[in-house]
């Protein structure tokens, strides 16, 4: 992706997934289930997202 492209306000959803996924997303989240204001249930999550690189970008292939 040029940064033409991303300048100029066309970028589509894909360059916007290339460009989180070449430096990474970080998700985190918290769900809890209550009742009555008394926590039944508490789950925290994390995720890290990013693309791998393959042997032919890394000069091997």
């Amino acid at each position: 992706m040029t940064t033409e492209l991303a300048s100029s306000g066309d970028a589509t959803l894909v360059d916007l997934l290339d460009r989180l996924l070449a430096g990474g997303v970080v998700l985190v989240g918290d769900v809890s289930l209550s009742l009555a204001d008394i926590e039944l249930v508490r789950i925290k999550l994390s995720a890290v997202i990013t693309s791998v690189p393959t042997s032919s970008s890394l000069g091997r292939g």
